[in-house]
């Protein structure tokens, strides 16, 4: 299979857990209606993106209310399913972490963000997310009809070796739930999808809470689909909605022919 239908649910994202929730199963009902094959939700979907929520928030994998959730939406529409990113519980510890299912609602992969947001921009950001979070330690791939995908978390995608790693292990697609804000937005959103997509020459798709401006975090939005040559196929504004986009996953051979980087690539070098 070599095309498909992909729904990116930009969100918006309340302090209450169950109106998240609901928000994002009226959004999968809404994507499997428009002929969705696969949904990717936003990432911290289920609660506010503030280091003071994600531990009063955060659920065990797989018993928890989200977790199940989603497993009856992926179930009850046929849809595989990127279920954004949640606060995951494992013992003391807290992950960023991404659950992936497939049509049947069985999980097939879980991502724990790698790389974790600690920044501080002058006259801009400042967010600290190791004084709450812990890094995973894994790149992660799945498997589906239409071939190998890949999931990060939003702060990965600076690290342009851990998509490399992901399309050398055959990684057609990478998924991003991300949260990105209002300085790093508009300088860098868009150039790092892009760029990761003309890296690779394969397709980045990026999800985004939509944005409320009295949130203590203000999310840019503008969720986008990106193509293995570099081009951004649609992208949404700041505000809530689904991004429906029809993806011809040949191109990504297309794209390898006209330009043979891939086969050319001196891993030697590096």
């Amino acid at each position: 299979m070599t095309t498909l239908k992909i729904a990116l649910c930009q969100l918006h994202v309340a302090a209450d857990k169950q109106a998240n929730l609901n928000n994002a199963a009226a959004s999968l009902q809404a994507a499997a209606a428009g002929g969705a094959n696969l949904a990717v939700l936003p990432e911290m979907f289920n609660c506010p993106y503030d280091i003071h929520c994600f531990r009063d928030y955060a659920e065990e994998i797989p018993s928890g209310e989200t977790t199940n959730h989603l497993v009856s939406l992926a179930r009850t529409h046929g849809l595989f399913l990127v279920g954004g990113s949640i606060p995951e519980l494992s013992g003391e510890l807290i992950y960023n972490t991404s659950v992936v299912f497939n049509s049947q609602g069985e999980i097939i992969a879980l991502h724990r963000k790698a790389h974790l947001f600690d920044v501080r921009v002058k006259n801009g950001i400042e967010f600290t997310e190791s004084q709450v979070l812990s890094p995973g330690n894994a790149t992660t791939l799945f498997e589906t009809p239409w071939g190998k995908f890949g999931v990060e978390i939003c702060y990965d995608i600076r690290f342009p070796e851990l998509t490399r790693k992901m399309a050398m292990d055959g990684a057609r697609l990478v998924i991003v739930p991300a949260a990105f804000n209002m300085t790093t937005g508009p300088a860098h959103w868009e150039l790092l999808f892009r760029s990761r997509a003309l890296d690779n020459q394969i397709f980045m798709l990026g999800t985004s809470p939509a944005r409320n401006p009295h949130a203590s975090y203000v999310a840019y939005g503008h969720s986008l689909a990106v193509n293995p040559w570099g081009q951004v196929l649609a992208q949404l504004d700041e505000k809530p909605g689904i991004l429906m986009i029809d993806l011809d996953l040949t191109q990504i051979e297309e794209v390898r022919e006209a330009l043979p980087v891939w086969k050319q690539r001196r891993e030697d070098l590096y």
